[in-house]
């Protein structure tokens, strides 16, 4: 879980978020401002609808894989989101990628919390918050600077496929022990 939230704030983070003056002004908003924010407001509600409905209804069950698949769709999502040219899917979109990605990241820090061992938790969550939240300052290279160079659609699709490659090494390469209900 430690590589997911690394990996998720390594390759995207954040990093999409300040962009999203010029995603509403590809999208056909000549005034970014209220299509600016409304953009972000999408990605926000789908993060609120996805902690109350996991909260209040416990609509997953914490587990590696799922938290894996989760993650897996929230790649999906914004590749999809950055090669969009409606407006209306886009707001929708972004609703989708809001709530994939509380539910992989409130289920990757609960697996960490809960699955540490008790001698040692401390330092687990440390260098799991670590990771998942100190690596957010290297999204504004994979998709900002990048984004300079090659444009803001293209480094963001490439950076959701950095990581969705990284989460598919996570599955095939470190393998799931069912008997122990790890990774």
């Amino acid at each position: 879980m430690t590589l997911l939230g690394g990996g998720a704030a390594l390759f995207i983070g954040n990093g999409y978020q300040p962009q999203m003056p010029a995603f509403a002004l590809d999208l056909g908003y000549g005034n970014p401002g209220l299509a600016y924010g409304a953009l972000l407001s999408a990605d926000a509600f789908g993060a609120l609808v996805a902690g109350l409905a996991l909260e209040s209804r416990g609509l997953l069950e914490a587990r590696p894989k799922t938290a894996l698949i989760l993650a897996m769709l929230w790649c999906c999502a914004l590749g999809i989101f950055s090669a969009l040219t409606s407006y209306p899917l886009a707001l929708m979109l972004l609703f989708a990628v809001g709530f994939l990605e509380l539910s992989f990241f409130a289920m990757a820090q609960t697996l960490v919390q809960l699955r540490a061992p008790q001698e040692i938790r401390g330092r687990v969550i440390g260098l799991f918050t670590m990771s998942a939240l100190g690596m957010r300052t290297f999204s504004g290279i994979t998709i900002g600077i990048v984004g300079g160079v090659i444009g803001i659609h293209a480094s963001l699709a490439l950076s959701a496929a950095c990581l969705f490659v990284l989460i598919c090494f996570l599955f095939v390469y470190l393998g799931y022990d069912e008997s122990e209900k790890k990774y």
